[in-house]
């Protein structure tokens, strides 16, 4: 996978918060709500953990936070066998992808990337959901330290 897609994907869990929680696989297994003093995590990768969280009205989980009825449809359409970190991966860059994304993060455009992918992630700037939203220079700085690289204008 291209350096700054990588690094896109760092900054998400990085966002997401998924990637912050220690005993975590790499943020692969955590589950919605899940904090580093709480540290909520499902055990197997087989299926999505389908586990409600009724606190925050969700089933998210994995790396990127993906709601079970999402995985349902991507698991079907990109014939997936689990639930699996490269399982999550493909997800969240054909998600990526549906954005018209991928160009932005392959040149560095960051900023516009993030943009495009705000009504994915509620963690993003501009998300409509109502959830904390990181600031794009803390995201930028994710991003950077993750190896991803900036366009020349950005």
């Amino acid at each position: 996978m291209p350096g700054n897609r990588q690094a896109f994907l760092d900054m998400l869990a990085w966002s997401e918060g998924t990637s912050t929680i220690t005993e975590s696989d790499n943020g692969y297994n955590v589950l919605c709500g899940a904090t580093p003093l709480d540290p909520l995590l499902f055990e197997s990768y087989a299926d999505h953990p389908r586990i409600y969280n009724p606190d925050l009205d969700s089933t998210a989980a994995g790396r990127y936070q993906l709601l079970a009825k999402y995985f349902d449809a991507y698991k079907q359409m990109l014939n997936l066998p689990d639930f699996s970190p490269p399982s999550q991966d493909v997800i969240a860059l054909r998600q990526i992808s549906e954005r018209r994304a991928l160009a932005d993060i392959d040149v560095g455009n960051l900023a516009t990337a993030i943009f495009k992918c705000s009504t994915i992630w509620a963690s993003l700037p501009g998300a409509p959901y109502g959830q904390r939203q990181n600031k794009l220079s803390d995201l930028q700085a994710a991003y950077l330290k993750a190896g991803g690289s900036l366009a020349t204008n950005s």
